[in-house]
């Protein structure tokens, strides 16, 4: 019997579009998220070494970032079709790489938060962008099992920045960390738009009655929850950098605990979706939360590398869980209207985010240390888990 070489062959440009389409999503959310997004933890300390500031200035400059996310991701919920054009796509791309350098071309505080108010804004359009477009992409090729790989792209970038900000600091101190890491994500970018080109994805159409069984109140536990996890681990995303570099005899430790964060990120969002297809989204989603809110409680005593390492493992190894099954799980309530529920958490998640670290600043300079903002984080996700805990709207069986 002669193979058929006709299906082979379509059979290995799916695989080779698949892979192509899951790469580009990755190191999109490298650029918007590991690098456009987060770089600021890292070269936080710089900053303030350079230039004095304060932890409630970075707080406030922490802020507006996530204003700006907060907006992104309304505006994607009222605007769905922004969401589906590739040329704004491309635009958003560039001006996240734009308002990465810009922040190492200023030293005014006004631009500052100008600037990350922007950048926030551009990363939630980009980051529901590329969820939903990478995501509908390899569903339709039979290639659901890969979505969960394309959010390790947020720890991979994570760890790049971490590992390369140390290096641009001894060429050109904070400014040319920020410069530096806006031309890695120009390189990038290239590769990024070549590997997807083509590859957009057409709407899925639903019928009324369809749209009609989605009800936005089966998800409002989920949506609770999200509000205090982005409370309470954003104070570790934005000053475990400054906690670790504050601390004596941990100084040299401290651009490499972000990289551990970002090691740790990386496998995450295959390894919880894992254990959800073997005890369920609820016990699962409920024990990345104790998680994390354990490690966040002993950061507020961790003076050795060994606690450090364990903070930042904790740390990594949940936050994108988190966001992976709270995202699955909104997607599999509201069947056919995915990309509503997204919005709708990530704009609660964004709520966190915003009071947070403005917070934690504050508090931090009124108490002389991140003691009591430590605590308050670990209360905040402790309260993210109990709402999971109690929350009917899990289906109670099993995925295998």
């Amino acid at each position: 019997m002669r193979p058929n070489l006709t299906t082979n062959t379509q059979t290995t440009n799916k695989d080779r579009e698949a892979l192509h389409i899951l790469l580009g999503g990755i190191i999109g959310l490298i650029i918007i998220m590991g690098i456009g997004r987060f770089a600021y933890t890292p070269i936080l300390p710089l900053m303030q070494r350079d230039l004095g500031i304060s932890n409630t200035t970075a707080g406030w400059i922490a802020g507006l970032n996530y204003i700006g996310y907060l907006a992104g991701a309304i505006t994607c919920s009222v605007a769905p079709n922004l969401i589906r054009s590739r040329a704004i796509a491309v635009a958003a791309l560039i001006l996240s790489i734009t308002t990465t350098i810009a922040m190492g071309c200023t030293v005014s505080v006004f631009y500052w938060g100008a600037i990350r108010l922007v950048a926030g804004f551009i990363s939630a359009v980009l980051f529901i962008i590329i969820s939903s477009e990478v995501g509908e992409a390899l569903m339709r090729r039979g290639y659901s099992h890969w979505v969960g790989t394309l959010y390790g792209g947020v720890g991979t970038g994570i760890a790049l920045s971490g590992l390369a900000i140390p290096w641009l600091d001894k060429v050109g101190q904070w400014s040319g960390a920020w410069i530096g890491m806006g031309i890695i994500a120009t390189i990038l970018a290239v590769i990024a738009v070549a590997l997807t080109k083509g590859q957009m994805v057409t709407p899925l159409t639903t019928s009324s009655q369809d749209q009609q069984k989605s009800n936005i109140w089966c998800i409002w536990p989920l949506i609770v929850a999200y509000f205090f996890e982005g409370l309470g681990y954003i104070v570790t995303a934005t000053f475990i950098v400054a906690i670790v570099a504050a601390t004596p005899g941990l100084e040299n430790y401290a651009p490499y605990s972000w990289v551990t964060v970002g090691l740790a990120a990386v496998p995450s969002t295959i390894f919880w979706p894992y254990l959800s297809r073997h005890f369920g989204n609820k016990k699962t989603l409920a024990a990345a939360y104790i998680i994390q809110a354990f490690g966040i409680f002993v950061s507020m005593r961790a003076d050795t590398i060994n606690e450090i390492i364990f903070v930042a493992i904790s740390f990594g190894g949940t936050f994108m869980g988190i966001v992976a099954l709270t995202l699955a799980e909104g997607y599999s309530r509201l069947k056919h209207d995915g990309k509503r529920a997204a919005a709708i958490l990530t704009a609660s998640f964004g709520i966190g985010q915003i009071l947070g670290p403005i917070l934690a600043g504050f508090l931090a300079d009124w108490q002389e240390g991140f003691a009591l903002p430590l605590l308050l984080a670990a209360i905040f996700v402790m309260i993210g888990a109990i709402f999971t805990v109690t929350d009917r709207h899990f289906t109670l069986k099993k995925e295998h």
